[in-house]
């Protein structure tokens, strides 16, 4: 179905970003614009969704130039999902930054480069065009080096540093296989790239291409051995860009690996063995590196690789109930570590650090804040009947029909290490009595209402987002079995971007 509502969360996004300009020194007033057009895009972004689960497929040709000559935007069942889950962190990452971003911060442009940011991954998720998925990227990248360097302290620089100069490696594997994709078939766009790569005979050629977008995208995903650059910067800036790094940044490097491998690069059984042995190495990589960590924010960013382990563990399985599995991870892992940085921040302004040496006590002081946090960590850890718990149902279960048995030991071995972690973590920062060292100050408790209110409300709504994940269990799980049924079987995907006519295609499974 051709409809423009598709590029709705898009302009709005754009909107924002550009009015937020005019108001560069107004604190206050940014601070109701990004508000108020977070909460406009989530408002489109749920209409997005409703109308793509009821119709199936929208389609929007930019110029009115029909497939594959122009600019396509394509939103099903999967890209609303995934716009969906940025309209509700990005709501809940603008209400917290109203008080966790300071004044200097917001007056350096904080919040038009965070909405050029959601526009970036809001395009990125609804690009039918290789190219212009690339294009988004760079939007992404330029949006998330500025906020991560924004204040100019040397540890941000630093990360900032690390984290740009793996991006644009990233980028140029990207731009490279592009071209080599563009010479092979003389096409660009997805679905026509789905039809074109059936009918090239070199397949060395198509081989060398998917390696280079999974080096692209899997340095983008952060995972093994490319993952290094990520725990160096994600604890660096303020914990309100972390939680949108965490919870969506690596996340768009692994829906365009699960796009372009289901698209157009249908893996054969090397190039799934290696993404299950990449896989069980990210997990055991995340999980170890979280268990010598003693800065929250630290442990927390390895535990960011160790779980997209997972999501790329049941690509490499590439069974349907494997893929529903990933598609549910990755819903309740872009709420649960979004929530997760935006904890490790409230933790911060209650006490002044992030070292867990210096922590303790939090329980005593504030019970009911530390029951809501529980359930995040719960959450993650996955104990039922919690959101992380279910998804790792179908992946375990998959290892066995598809006797992947080294993923199954690396999967239950990172399962048992982040609960070790952050079983020690809770008992470190909530149970144990308060060290001698601690500041005196609490930024928190000497807030006014409202600015606890601003602070606290986004976690809850996550949280709640959150539990109604895992106690709707089987809602989520019809959702996740019908996008990887689509991704399995993408001939209607085609058929909807390219015109209704019989498509006979090898890349159908």
């Amino acid at each position: 179905m051709i409809d423009r509502y598709i590029i709705l969360p898009i302009i709005a996004q754009m909107f924002t970003a550009v009015l937020l300009i005019f108001f560069w020194r107004k604190v206050v007033v940014q601070r109701i614009i990004s508000v108020l057009g977070s909460l406009v895009v989530l408002v489109l972004s749920i209409g997005l969704f409703s109308k793509t689960w009821h119709w199936g497929y929208l389609v929007m040709q930019a110029g009115n130039w029909k497939a594959p000559f122009g600019i396509t935007f394509v939103s099903d069942a999967f890209s609303s999902t995934m716009v969906l889950l940025t309209g509700f962190s990005g709501l809940a990452v603008s209400m917290y930054s109203t008080v966790g971003i300071s004044r200097q911060r917001i007056q350096y442009g904080f919040f038009p480069i965070f909405h050029f940011l959601l526009l970036g991954l809001n395009g990125a998720f609804l690009a039918g065009d290789i190219f212009n998925l690339y294009v988004w990227f760079e939007v992404i990248i330029i949006s998330s080096f500025v906020l991560m360097t924004l204040g100019g302290k040397k540890p941000q620089v630093e990360g900032g540093i690390k984290y740009v100069t793996l991006n644009l490696l990233a980028s140029v594997m990207f731009l490279t296989a592009i071209a080599i994709l563009y010479g092979l078939t003389g096409s660009l766009n997805m679905a026509d790239l789905s039809l074109k790569m059936a009918t090239i005979h070199n397949k060395g050629l198509i081989g060398v291409t998917g390696l280079l977008f999974f080096i692209g995208f899997g340095i983008k995903s952060a995972v093994f051995p490319l993952y290094f650059w990520l725990p160096s910067s994600y604890h660096t800036p303020p914990s309100a860009i972390a939680a949108i790094f965490g919870g969506l940044l690596t996340k768009v490097g692994i829906y365009a690996l699960i796009r372009v491998y289901t698209l157009i690069f249908i893996p054969d059984t090397f190039t799934k063995n290696i993404f299950l042995i990449i896989a069980s190495l990210t997990l055991l990589t995340g999980a170890f590196g979280a268990l010598t960590k003693r800065n929250m924010r630290m442990m927390f960013s390895y535990l960011i690789v160790c779980h997209i382990g997972y999501l790329l563990g049941g690509l490499g399985m590439y069974t349907t109930l494997a893929l529903a599995g990933t598609i549910f991870y990755l819903i309740h892992d872009i709420i649960v570590k979004t929530t997760l940085f935006l904890v490790s921040g409230l933790i911060y302004k209650i006490r002044g650090t992030m070292n867990m040496d210096e922590l303790g006590g939090l329980y005593e002081d504030y019970p009911k804040l530390s029951l809501l946090m529980a359930i995040v960590f719960f959450s993650l850890v996955g104990i039922p009947p919690l959101s992380g718990f279910w998804p790792k149902i179908y992946l375990f279960r998959e290892t066995f029909t598809t006797h992947s048995w080294y993923l199954l030991v690396a999967m239950i071995l990172a399962s048992l290490l982040t609960l070790y972690v952050i079983a020690k973590m809770w008992g470190d920062v909530f149970w144990k009595k308060k060290p001698a060292i601690e500041k005196s100050t609490d930024d928190f408790a000497a807030m006014n209402w409202r600015s606890k209110f601003m602070l606290v409300a986004p976690i809850a709504l996550l949280v709640f987002i959150s539990l109604y994940i895992g106690f709707c269990a089987e809602r989520i799980n019809v959702l996740s079995e019908r996008i990887a049924n689509d991704l399995l079987h993408p001939k209607p995907y085609i058929e909807a971007v390219m015109g209704p006519k019989e498509i006979i295609s090898p890349q159908s499974n």
